[in-house]
């Protein structure tokens, strides 16, 4: 997840528990404060008239133009005793005027007159406008709620897209940083002190990237001229030696093993020389290749080499395989897949290429058993040992693969051993 998400996320959660609470809290103080309006409008209500009823004034009348009605009756001690002094409640209550019943805000209080009679007096006043406010107050508390989470999370947005600028210049640049080229300086000022110490690490370890890219391609160079020449060296002397008359012919048949240690060997340090210098990106020069052309230019010679074991090929071409690349890893990409179709055969098999405009796949037979498709593409694994293989093979064409961004895969179908490589 992309840390701009991230960051949203936490933000919208934790803006969201936060305003709630805040509205939750907020609707249910409003709501109280308007009880309380209401329910001091019918203790004024109800104190005036006791008092009036008190002082044995004409008592007003049990409605007026808002509404508000009572009712008063008398009623024993003991009741009055058991009553609490002022009790509030919203029930249903019968509006004489309008002749219908309505929702209303009840006040109910217990007094005693001079004459030591006790009197219950019933208040009401309607709760429809009370309730249209509730409402009132409930959508104005989800619009205003939504509105202010909207504008938090948007400007947070904007204020770390802003801050953040930096730290996306910065990898944009290391995205497109590729080591043993030229590349674009970085230019990327801030005034935040923590972006500059990283942009100044990211060019040290830029600078120290190139330093070693430089030695290990001077090590490479060193090594295969280094090592490919004493091996030369000992294979023409073992060709000599040979030669010699006087040899038994149980120590030529020792020399021979020799002689084919050392071809290995020769074998093996060029194929590691390759790899390594696939992983250091060293193939930079590129053009555009038909590897139509390449695979039947270089399968002409491995039919003549593996002619003996009468295997036969055929090349299906549906469409041209177009593709910008180094041809020396195209050369060794194909090379090596053919090599795996002949050296993994069998005697009177086949091989079957198939090239279309986006893939090629080569379909050999072999042993009558899938190859293991976790491992098949790892250095020096070999399922079933061939002689002359050095099991580096197919990680070569993988690790090529790699980096010409193709996908190279394996799979078993119809009996044949299926290698195909296709582009993204």
């Amino acid at each position: 997840m992309k840390l701009i998400y991230y960051i949203i996320l936490r933000i919208t959660l934790a803006l969201t528990l936060i305003l709630t609470v805040w509205a939750v809290f907020f609707y249910v103080t409003m709501i109280d404060e308007v009880n309380d309006e209401v329910d001091d409008a019918l203790e004024d209500y109800s104190e005036t008239i006791i008092i009036r009823a008190l002082a044995g004034e004409e008592l007003p009348s049990e409605t007026n133009g808002s509404n508000n009605q009572y009712y008063m009756t008398e009623v024993s001690k003991e009741y009055a005793e058991n009553r609490e002094d002022i009790l509030y409640k919203d029930s249903m209550v019968y509006i004489k005027e309008k002749g219908e019943t309505e929702p209303a805000r009840i006040l109910t209080t217990i007094f005693q007159d001079d004459e030591g009679r006790y009197h219950e007096l019933t208040v009401s006043t309607p709760s429809i406008e009370k309730d249209d406010l509730k409402d009132a107050i409930l959508v104005w508390i989800i619009f205003l709620y939504v509105a202010l989470l909207l504008c938090i999370i948007i400007i947070s947005v904007w204020v770390f897209y802003r801050n953040m600028h930096p730290l996306y210049v910065l990898l944009h640049w290391l995205d497109n940083y590729q080591t043993g080229k030229k590349n674009e300086p970085l230019n990327n000022n801030t005034q935040i002190t923590e972006f500059r110490k990283l942009n100044d690490a990211a060019i040290r370890y830029a600078e120290r990237t190139e330093q070693m890219f430089e030695q290990q391609k001077q090590f490479i160079g060193n090594a295969s001229h280094e090592i490919q020449t004493p091996l030369a060296i000992c294979r023409n002397r073992l060709e000599m030696l040979m030669e010699d008359e006087l040899l038994s012919e149980k120590q030529l048949e020792e020399l021979m093993k020799t002689h084919q240690t050392l071809e290995y060997i020769t074998k093996l340090n060029k194929s590691l020389l390759l790899l390594t210098k696939i992983d250091n990106r060293q193939f930079t020069d590129i053009k555009q290749l038909k590897l139509n052309m390449l695979l039947k230019r270089y399968l002409q010679d491995y039919e003549e080499v593996y002619h003996y074991r009468n295997i036969k090929t055929s090349i299906e071409e549906q469409d041209v395989f177009n593709i910008m690349m180094n041809e020396s890893l195209a050369v060794a990409l194909l090379t090596n897949l053919l090599k795996n179709a002949f050296v993994h055969n069998v005697d009177r098999g086949h091989i079957r290429i198939v090239v279309s405009k986006n893939n090629i796949t080569f379909r050999n037979t072999g042993v009558e058993h899938p190859l293991d498709k976790e491992h098949i593409f790892e250095r020096f694994y070999q399922g079933a040992k061939k002689e002359g293989s050095t099991g580096l093979g197919l990680a070569i064409a993988a690790s090529i693969c790699r980096l010409q961004h193709l996908i190279l895969r394996y799979y078993y179908e119809q009996g044949e051993h299926c290698f195909e490589i296709s582009s993204i």
